[in-house]
């Protein structure tokens, strides 16, 4: 038992190093993330979006929506998000409600609620939408099956 003991405290020792290992050889200045340094796509009616940070477990995206913009009505099954308005007002449409999201609010949604993001201003619509897990893969547009 002692021996098993022993070799589950080296393998934990061993585990903690080689972690200890990787954060250390990551360039604490590709830490910081930028719209000019991160990943850009485009979609729907000409809006943007930065990946600041993406992984199977988080992403962070910078967005940008022209006026009278909008996005598909949707849920995602197992993410829930976070949006945090920067520039603007947003209009989301969330399950049958509808709200306005002013610059400096946000909005949490759960995983398996329906809702949509438009721009209904005359001006840019710009946020920060926080998911987790990853929103890839796990986006079911309207029309919605029962």
């Amino acid at each position: 038992m002692r021996k098993i003991l022993n070799l589950v405290i080296i393998f934990m020792l061993t585990i903690s190093a080689n972690a200890q290992n990787e954060i250390n050889t990551i360039p604490i200045d590709s830490m910081k993330r930028t719209k000019e340094n991160s990943e850009h796509y485009t979609w729907g009616d000409n809006c943007s979006g930065w990946h600041l940070v993406k992984s199977q477990k988080l992403s962070i995206i910078e967005e940008l929506m022209p006026p009278n913009t909008q996005e598909k009505k949707h849920f995602h099954e197992f993410s829930e998000q976070f949006f945090r308005i920067l520039n603007g007002t947003a209009t989301f449409e969330i399950e049958n409600e509808i709200i306005k999201v002013e610059k400096g609010q946000g909005v949490h949604i759960p995983p398996g609620t329906k809702h949509k993001i438009r721009n209904d201003q005359s001006q840019n619509l710009e946020f920060i939408v926080i998911s987790r897990p990853t929103t890839r893969g796990d986006r079911y547009n309207e029309p919605f099956e029962e």
